[in-house]
């Protein structure tokens, strides 16, 4: 499958393209840097201006992609043109293209309001704002075939390959188990049009998704 992961360079991204190119796809990575970040026959990469209009992004993507992966972020520097606006251009971008599958990373709690009086989400507030408004556009406002995968807190250490959905905490996640949920669920038909929450936990990956 052709995928076009935005935003490769980041903790999640390079891990998930490693996943795909791990399991024979081909993929087109975004990133601002120069340098390329893998070394692989499969892999190709575009610098892709986030801030641009909707019309100047959807021109380069190609018309053969068949999944986006959205996994950028700006790091809180810019959440509105990035996180928020940067996101729904993307979809909007890939439901012009024709592209239906569309996988968002985003965050525990992102679309439940109620939750974010946690003094951990207090912190990230305006982060949180965006987030849930380009989560509720993608289930809402697009035609796309959604999956949206809410992480708690990212942590740098190694995968269990076992995870936990939609259990009534925030909790911890390894980033290579999130990278490796996120390409569990690219092929997932029980994933379409899904949005869960994933922590660390006592179930193989594949048996979640299985479970959702």
């Amino acid at each position: 499958m052709k995928i076009l992961v935005i935003g490769a360079s980041g903790r999640v991204g390079g891990k998930l393209v490693e996943q795909l190119l791990d399991d024979n796809h081909q993929v087109i990575g975004t990133t601002r840097q120069d340098k390329q970040l893998f070394d692989n026959s499969n892999y190709s990469q575009l610098d892709l201006d986030l801030t641009a209009n909707k019309d100047e992004i959807q021109k380069q993507m190609d018309d053969d992609i068949e999944a986006v992966y959205f996994v950028a972020g700006s790091g809180g520097k810019d959440i509105l043109e990035v996180d928020l606006h940067g996101a729904v251009k993307t979809m909007q971008a890939a439901q012009d293209k024709g592209i239906q599958r569309y996988i968002m990373l985003s965050s525990v709690y992102s679309m439940d309001t109620s939750k974010w009086d946690n003094p951990a989400i207090a912190e990230l507030k305006e982060y949180y704002i965006g987030k849930h408004y380009a989560d509720n556009w993608l289930v809402n406002d697009s035609t796309l075939d959604y999956t949206i995968v809410q992480p708690g807190a990212l942590k740098e250490r190694a995968g269990t390959g076992k995870i936990a959905i939609n259990t009534n905490e925030a909790g911890e996640n390894s980033i290579e188990d999130v990278a490796a949920t996120l390409a569990a669920v690219l092929n997932a038909d029980n994933a379409s049009k899904k949005v869960f929450h994933m922590q660390n936990g006592d179930t193989e990956i594949k048996q979640a998704i299985a479970n959702l």
